[in-house]
């Protein structure tokens, strides 16, 4: 999850081709309680400060914590199933009985965060610090603050004791950002029937976006790229380095990867992505909107589309498969000939892709018999390796979307609706694969330009955390009670 891509509209498009916002100006700008908004915040500090990297963490240890609230809020044991494969990955996952008129609704929040080192921040990553109207921690932006919204309206409708018209489950799990252990699949694996529903709603995905204070757009993902990893390796026999040669595994490999980084993969569109660029040319000024018109066209301009890629990381996200050098190893001693020199390819892979055309392509790429490339296996809540597939988009259910709007009407009038394709990679692609559609809606807005998220001094503006606490409990009436 990253940089201006992830936090604008992760690959954005105007739903439809058009705004979506209701207006309803007499519930405008509500928010939760004083009592709400502490019992958000205790839960929330509480997870910030539960260390729970894959290194040294402990994501049971937050869901005990959790499940201990839950149970103090009158859940009873057996409506919470603490379960997992690991003694310190255990997951979560509660239920909020309805009437059953309809099938369950399943709400899903990665405990785990990335590591952080105390000494990259201004404060400790594993304290919640209050200052300056944010709460700064490992955690806050992705995705602390949105397992304590979940946490706190679960909460918040067992008190009430709201009886929605079908059960309401929510799944707070380990893994996500790394590890041998990934909750979601591993409930889906193993327990199906504990997290089946007629669709998804993920909080890590579908950010709100703002900029300078003003609220731009309010996102639903409803599909995402793949991720895979590739390795480019040149062998060699090595020797003295007294007597070198042209013949070196590192030069092979540096040659292979300066080609790399000349390629542009086919541009792609989508449905999502072709609404986006052709709306987005409507609101565009100056020059970029001609091309924003051209490439949302079919047959897609591609001179315009190559303007588009130069001009921003975003737009070239959108418009094809990425593939990148992220990490390189090679050679044994100073004073010997690499015997080894090899490069991990990071890639985002455009839904509907075959990861085994992109292997081929990389290959062509390297254009040397003496570098090849293998895509780096995955591996299962097992350990064991699975193949890298394609995740299929989910589609915009008329359901939610109709929650969607009227939730922000009554919380943000004019604000617009939109669907996003994300570049990045989330749990919901497990759900999606699974044949459960998924859709990442944030419910908080987050400022263009300052995303922390896996980076230092991570961080969240105290407003949008209460804001998103309130539209998400709106949002969970809204899906399941009809008036």
């Amino acid at each position: 999850m990253t940089n201006f891509l992830r936090r604008v509209v992760q690959g954005a498009a105007i739903f439809g081709g058009c705004l979506l916002a209701t207006a309803n100006p007499a519930h405008a700008q509500g928010s939760t309680s004083a009592s709400v908004d502490q019992i958000a915040h205790d839960i929330f500090k509480e997870l910030i400060e539960i260390n729970t990297t894959d290194s040294v963490g402990n994501v049971t240890t937050a869901a005990e914590a959790v499940q201990k609230r839950l149970r103090e809020a009158g859940f009873a044991d057996k409506e919470m199933i603490l379960a997992g494969p690991n003694e310190k990955k255990k997951n979560l996952v509660v239920r909020l009985h309805g009437a059953g008129k309809r099938k369950p609704v399943l709400f899903i929040g990665h405990l785990d965060v990335v590591e952080a080192r105390r000494e990259d921040w201004t404060t400790d990553p594993f304290r919640f610090v209050e200052k300056d109207g944010f709460f700064y921690g490992r955690g806050t932006n992705d995705m602390k603050a949105g397992d304590a919204m979940l946490v706190t309206n679960f909460i918040r409708l067992k008190k009430e004791g709201y009886v929605p018209d079908r059960d309401l489950i929510l799944a707070l799990t380990a893994d996500e950002e790394g590890g041998s252990y990934n909750g979601v699949e591993w409930l889906l694996k193993e327990h199906r029937d504990w997290v089946d529903a007629e669709y998804c709603i993920n909080l890590d995905g579908g950010e709100f976006i703002k900029q300078n204070g003003k609220r731009l757009m309010a996102a639903m993902q409803g599909s995402e790229k793949v991720y895979a990893d590739y390795t480019f390796e040149s062998l060699n026999a090595g020797g003295h380095s007294s007597e070198p040669v042209r013949d070196n595994a590192i030069y092979h490999l540096s040659a292979a990867l300066d080609r790399l980084r000349d390629y542009d993969f086919p541009v792609r569109l989508n449905e999502i992505t072709r609404n986006f660029f052709a709306r987005t040319a409507e609101i565009t000024p100056g020059e970029s909107s001609a091309d924003l018109q051209a490439v949302a066209k079919e047959p897609t301009d591609e001179a315009a589309a190559a303007r588009l890629s130069a001009a921003a990381p975003y737009y070239n996200t959108l418009l094809r498969t990425t593939c990148v050098a992220t990490m390189l190893s090679g050679g044994h001693a100073p004073n010997a000939l690499p015997q080894t020199a090899r490069a991990n390819v990071n890639c985002r892979i455009f839904p509907g892709q075959d990861p085994e055309e992109v292997r081929a392509t990389l290959e062509r790429l390297a254009a040397d018999s003496k570098v090849s490339v293998t895509i780096v296996p995955q591996l299962d809540s097992a350990g064991k390796p699975v193949p890298v597939v394609t995740v299929p988009p989910s589609p915009l259910l008329p359901e939610v979307v109709q929650a969607m709007e009227k939730t922000i009407g009554e919380k943000w009038p004019g604000v617009p609706l939109v669907a996003t394709m994300s570049a990045g990679a989330s749990d919901g692609k497990f759900t999606r694969i699974a044949g459960i559609p998924t859709l990442g809606i944030s419910c908080m807005f987050f400022e263009l330009g300052d995303n922390r998220a896996h980076g230092k001094d991570e961080r969240i503006e105290a407003r949008d955390f209460y804001d998103g606490v309130d539209f998400n409990y709106r949002l969970m009436h809204a899906i399941s009670s009809r008036n």
